[in-house]
């Protein structure tokens, strides 16, 4: 192995070992902060009247959306097994092998940026065309200014992620996204979603927006999310500076198998990439307290670009 890829191996290690420990649920078990394994589904899946499988309830026992570090690793398509064994998600190479024997201790800085750097090495990216890279690396590089998150803006459909809370009735769903700071800071969002068979508005009459117009639908069990009309003041994943035009289609897709939850987001843009390309799945677990509530999410309040020294997003 080369002097380079040492010390990056060995930051990397060190970052993971320095993560904080994802909460599980509200106020319960903690996880292995090095470990993004995925939990095995226990449970049956509830069905509404109509024999659809039931969405409803508060999907925060993996913290998958933005402020999950140890599940941010396996959405980026980085997997760290129980043996901490890494291997790549989509082709199940192996990255690197290590024990968890303390390492030297790094400054916030350096850890911040090997767990960047961790992030991006999973596999699964999607394909821009040729003219287009250019303007992606930069973007990328200098994402402190460029990242149209920054300053509390609204990560948009499909960066935000799966919501935390899914209210699932016959015609509609209300889909929350809790404020949080972490990879990116959000403002909370909140989507209103139809499902009661109408058909998209023609997309040249819509004005674009953060969450644009999303129209829900069944395919057998899996519960489909059709959207458009969304702006271009966003990008479509946690880290890459990818960007997208105002004629992205983004069609999420919904599995529940017992207490887990599985979410992936397919991003058709002809516009800028060659051809579509899909999420890694995300998987989040149902909290198991019947009466859990979101917490109230603080109010976003920027206070770190005034303190950055470097351009790169960490």
């Amino acid at each position: 192995m080369s002097d380079l890829r040492y010390s990056t191996f060995v930051a990397l290690v060190a970052a993971l070992c320095l993560l904080p420990p994802a909460v599980v649920a509200q106020e319960g078990e903690r996880m292995d902060p090095s470990i993004t394994v995925r939990t095995k589904p226990t449970g049956v899946t509830p069905r509404t009247p109509d024999g659809h499988p039931d969405f409803t309830g508060v999907w925060n026992g993996m913290r998958d959306n933005l402020g999950g570090v140890p599940n941010q690793l396996h959405n980026a398509g980085i997997a760290v097994e129980n043996d901490h064994s890494t291997y790549d998600v989509l082709s199940d190479a192996k990255i690197a092998t290590w024990s968890l024997a303390k390492p030297k201790q790094q400054n916030g800085e350096q850890n911040e940026r090997a767990a960047t750097l961790f992030r991006r090495m999973g596999a699964n990216r999607p394909i821009y065309k040729p003219e287009y890279w250019e303007m992606v690396k930069e973007l990328d590089a200098n994402a402190n200014e460029e990242d149209p998150s920054n300053n509390c803006m609204p990560a948009g459909v499909p960066r935000m992620g799966s919501p935390s809370y899914i209210g699932q009735f016959p015609n509609y769903l209300i889909l929350i996204y809790p404020g949080q700071g972490g990879l990116i800071a959000t403002q909370t969002s909140y989507r209103m979603i139809p499902l009661d068979g109408r058909k998209h508005t023609p997309l040249q009459d819509l004005d674009g927006s953060y969450t644009g117009e999303g129209i829900a639908h069944w395919e057998g069990d899996t519960l489909v999310v059709d959207t458009w009309g969304l702006n271009t003041a966003t990008w479509f994943d946690q880290v890459g500076g990818y960007f997208h035009s105002e004629n992205m289609h983004v069609i999420e897709r919904f599995q529940r198998n017992g207490n887990t939850l599985t979410w992936t987001a397919t991003i058709d843009d002809p516009d800028v990439l060659l051809e579509p390309w899909t999420t890694t799945p995300r998987v989040q677990i149902l909290n198991p307290k019947p009466k859990a509530m979101l917490p109230e999410s603080l109010p976003c309040s920027e206070r770190d670009l005034a303190h950055a020294v470097t351009k790169e997003h960490h």
